[in-house]
C-alpha cells in the first residue's frame, strides 16, 4: 500500500521528523496543527477564534494535497491551553463541520512549543469512493 506524505513547511518538521499529513490507502490523519502565520511567527495572537480558523485552514490545505476533502474528515481534535475559551474554538469547527459532523474531541493541555499558541488541532479522514 502507498503512503504519501505532505509537508506545510513547518519549521518544527524536520526538527522532530514528521509530516503535516500522511496518507495511507484510502486513510489521511493530519498531524497536531499551530497557528503558524505565513511567513512565519504566531497568527491571531491572543484570538482563538482566528488561531483556529489558521489551524484549519494549513490543515485542509494539507488534506487536499493527500486527496481528501472536508467531507472525508471523521475526527477532529481541538486542544486549548485555557478550556474556558473552547466556545470560541468550537464555533470556528461548526462554521466548518457543522454539515459533516465529524467526531470531536476538545481538550485542555498545559503548553504548546511556542507560548503565544492557544489551540493545535488535530483531523482524520477516510476518503470515500462516493458520498453516503
Amino acid at each position: 500500500m502507498s503512503r504519501t506524505l505532505v509537508s506545510s513547511g513547518s519549521y518544527l518538521e524536520p526538527i522532530m521528523g514528521f509530516s503535516r499529513a500522511v496518507r495511507v490507502g484510502n486513510h489521511v490523519s493530519v498531524a497536531g496543527t499551530a497557528p503558524i502565520a505565513e511567513g512565519g511567527g504566531t497568527h491571531g495572537v491572543g484570538d482563538v477564534a482566528a488561531q483556529t480558523r489558521r489551524c484549519f485552514e494549513i490543515s485542509l490545505k494539507a488534506l487536499a494535497e493527500a486527496g481528501a476533502g472536508p467531507e472525508h474528515v471523521t475526527r477532529c481534535r481541538l486542544m486549548l491551553t485555557d478550556i474556558s475559551r473552547w466556545r470560541e474554538a468550537a464555533e470556528v469547527h461548526g462554521e466548518i463541520f457543522s454539515a459533516i459532523r465529524p467526531v470531536l474531541t476538545v481538550v485542555e493541555v498545559s503548553a504548546f512549543v511556542e507560548p503565544d499558541w492557544l489551540v493545535e488541532t488535530e483531523i482524520d479522514a477516510i476518503i470515500t469512493e462516493t458520498p453516503e
